[in-house]
């Protein structure tokens, strides 16, 4: 993150850098003060969003930091309930409102997420983990500057090619059938969660690899129809399926969030996710 010239923000006038647009709140007491902000950058580099998308070829956003009625946000349980907190959080943290969280690739909203927390709270994030080796639960404290790493996705050095459409071409290793996937969205992700929920108010089984893979293939040997897309998923074969995770994972621009840690209790050395747990937003 790049923070801004945000110098001489509180006093009885803004910055006199004209070029900032600073959000100048007048309390009615006598005084101001302008919110600061910063840049965020972002994983994609703005390299895999449509022209016409405010975010293409942007490698940065510009969002201010959390204030008070941003907890307000984190705290509403209608929104919670509905899932809505963190799109809700980032539409008001942005400071183009052209972008929308919706539209977002899921590693950008990952790396504003990491951002707005940082900017509310500090980079001090104390949580239990747990030990890959021996089980045991202890408390750590990360610093999320240090452990949060980019990840641009380099689809050059997995044998993918990159489509004018911002879509993946390859070849799966099984049954030779060429295809085509994209990247998700906030709202791709969005509707991969309520699929879910519906099935699990219906009692239906859960398949959520299998949903995940029709969300992101696009075509199989330009076949685009979702219906034949969807008999493939149901037919593919276990290494494929597996493989286009792994091209997935690879290709997609992420934020990386490990971590190495000795464990107090057996001593090994390990590397680890940092936990996103509930109290990412709520420390203390």
């Amino acid at each position: 993150m790049s923070v801004r010239n945000n110098e001489d923000r509180l006093g009885s006038s803004a910055s006199s850098d004209s070029t900032l647009e600073q959000e100048v709140v007048n309390s009615g007491t006598g005084f101001s003060f302008a919110t600061p902000t910063e840049f965020v950058e972002l994983p994609s580099r703005g390299r895999y969003y449509p022209e016409g998308h405010p975010l293409h070829n942007q490698e940065t956003v510009e969002i201010r930091y959390m204030t008070a009625k941003d907890e307000d946000i984190l705290t509403s349980q209608s929104l919670l309930k509905k899932g809505l907190a963190l799109d809700r959080l980032l539409q008001n943290v942005i400071v183009d409102k052209a972008v929308t969280p919706e539209s977002l690739l899921l590693g950008d909203k990952n790396a504003l997420i990491v951002a707005a927390r940082i900017t509310g709270y500090g980079s001090d994030y104390d949580t239990n983990v747990t030990c890959p080796s021996c089980n045991a639960s202890f408390s750590h404290e990360f610093d999320l500057v240090e452990v949060t790493e980019l990840n641009h996705g380099n689809p050059e050095e997995y044998n993918v090619q990159l489509t004018s459409k911002n879509t993946f071409m390859f070849q799966l290793p099984r049954s030779k059938v060429n295809v085509e996937i994209k990247l998700l969205t906030s709202a791709d992700e969005k509707k991969l969660t309520e699929l879910s929920e519906r099935k699990k108010k219906l009692n239906l089984p859960q398949s959520r690899l299998s949903d995940q893979l029709r969300a992101v293939i696009v075509s199989a040997e330009g076949e685009t129809e979702q219906s034949k897309l969807n008999m493939l998923v149901d037919n593919m074969p276990a290494m494929d399926a597996r493989h286009i995770r792994s091209v997935y994972s690879n290709v997609s621009p992420d934020i990386n969030l490990t971590h190495t840690i000795v464990c107090p209790e057996c001593g090994s050395t390990n590397e680890v996710n940092v936990p996103l747990a509930a109290n990412f937003f709520w420390p203390g």
